[in-house]
């Protein structure tokens, strides 16, 4: 704790409270916006638009997301250490704000020149984007710790959040299917980029504002002098934490997969058009959206873990749906015919039932977090939120940079309207099916061990 008085949120009512959830929802409104686009439609227009392999493709994107998480840990050890009048957090995430709409922005610009060129130059916007998003989203992201100690009220935080950031994906995904109905055309992803860039920045400014005037008298880190390798060698004995950051590596890796691979599952393997794929998008983000306030009350009523395995059920029951439906007929119409009609309507069950189950990777493992940090005496939650998003991301950009290979050695032609083989077939219908199912089953065996009800947890339990 600091050595100045501070607050709980718990304490907060009326229009205080509503400020301080509406703010903190918008913070992860323009980056999830974003992130969405980017999970969605950047390895396409690395592909389509600028012409790289599929192999560099993915090897873009894992380079920014090792970057990314390199820059964690400086940035959670820089913030904890922080110290203003405005408290450890917030003037990070409103100095970042603008650079950040920029460098959003400048990732869905094509650069001239060959295919090194653009390479190169994808790279380096890859590495400022990423930087600027760790300095506003891991300070943000660490406020969900201090801002109270109540279990519900943390739990509420981050269904906030995720509301907010789901809301904004799926005007992201109208945005998308509006302007990218050619996914080859450079100029649709540019206009995208700078309409979503100024999202960025302004939910960002409208979050630190809103954030105010609890952040900066909320619970903050001690600064111990010569605490740094204490804490690092605390962070690999919390054993709390360390099976919290098995279950996020899992279930993201997992939807990463999956979101990576969705918009060449739609068209290639399903048959559907591109026009239709993009709109296809919203009942997943819809459901998502919706399962988020399920698993929080079934959180509330039963405890989180049980939320965690009802969802992740139903996340695999998805996932061997989408291993076993059959093809449209992409010489006619999505509802040409009976058959075509009963197995689009096979395909939306499944993204719906894919949606609910998966919105416990956004949930689930943020509502634990906080548990974790409390178990560390001097709760430096810049810290543990760094580590964790950290190897977060370095799986993650092992495993885009494993898709984009799979999708190179199985024969898959980048140009989505070529004849593909059928090994590159079977290949994307195992990322959208089997190896997602195994990363979510695995995930529930880290969390065999963890109290099924939250009061079974004790204040120092490893």
């Amino acid at each position: 704790m600091s050595p100045q008085a501070s607050s709980d949120a718990i304490n907060l009512q009326g229009r205080q409270r509503q400020r301080l959830l509406w703010a903190y929802g918008l913070g992860d409104a323009g980056t999830g916006m974003s992130a969405s686009l980017i999970g969605f439609y950047l390895f396409i227009f690395y592909t389509s638009a600028a012409g790289l392999p599929a192999w560099m493709a993915g090897l873009v994107l894992m380079v920014g997301r090792l970057w990314d998480g390199v820059n964690d840990p400086i940035v959670g050890w820089l913030s904890d250490k922080t110290k203003t009048k405005l408290g450890p957090r917030l003037p990070w995430i409103l100095g970042s704000a603008l650079p950040l709409g920029a460098a959003m922005a400048a990732m869905w610009w094509l650069p001239p020149g060959p295919i090194g060129v653009k390479f190169a130059v994808f790279v380096v916007i890859g590495i400022v984007a990423n930087s600027l998003y760790t300095c506003v989203n891991l300070p943000y992201s660490a406020l969900a710790a201090e801002l109270t100690t109540d279990v519900s009220l943390r739990t509420r935080l981050n269904t906030t959040r995720f509301t907010g950031s789901i809301l904004a994906s799926l005007v992201g995904i109208v945005i998308g299917a509006l302007l990218l109905q050619d996914h080859q055309n450079p100029a649709s992803y540019w206009k995208m980029g700078i309409l979503t860039g100024a999202v960025v920045s302004t939910s960002t400014l409208l979050c630190g504002w809103g954030l105010l005037p609890t952040a900066r008298a909320c619970q903050q880190p001690n600064s111990q002098s010569g605490a740094t390798r204490k804490l690092l060698r605390r962070v690999g004995s919390n054993g709390r934490f360390l099976r919290v950051l098995g279950l996020y590596l899992l279930l993201w890796c997992a939807l990463q997969i999956m979101q990576t691979a969705a918009l060449i599952y739609l068209p290639v393997v399903m048959h559907l058009p591109e026009s239709w794929s993009n709109w296809i998008l919203l009942p997943f983000l819809l459901s998502t959206l919706g399962g988020l306030w399920v698993w929080n009350g079934v959180a509330y009523r039963q405890g989180r873990i049980l939320a965690l395995r009802w969802g992740t059920g139903i996340w695999i029951g998805a996932c061997i749906l989408a291993m076993l439906i059959p093809p449209l007929d992409g010489s006619i119409s999505p509802i040409g015919s009976h058959s075509n009609s009963l197995h689009l309507a096979l395909l939306v069950l499944t993204i719906v039932l894919a949606g609910i189950g998966a919105s416990t990777a956004y949930l689930i493992p943020w509502a634990l977090l906080p548990d974790a940090i409390d178990a560390d005496p001097e709760k430096p939650a810049g810290q543990y939120t760094a580590w964790m998003v950290l190897t977060q991301k370095i799986c993650i950009s092992l495993a885009l940079f494993f898709f984009g290979n799979l999708m190179s050695f199985s024969g898959y032609v980048a140009a989505q309207e070529s004849l593909q083989p059928a090994s590159a077939l079977l290949a994307i219908r195992l990322c959208m099916g089997l190896i997602p199912a195994i990363l979510v089953v695995l995930g529930l065996v880290v969390m065999r061990r963890w109290p099924t009800r939250d009061k079974a947890l004790l204040p120092q339990s490893t």
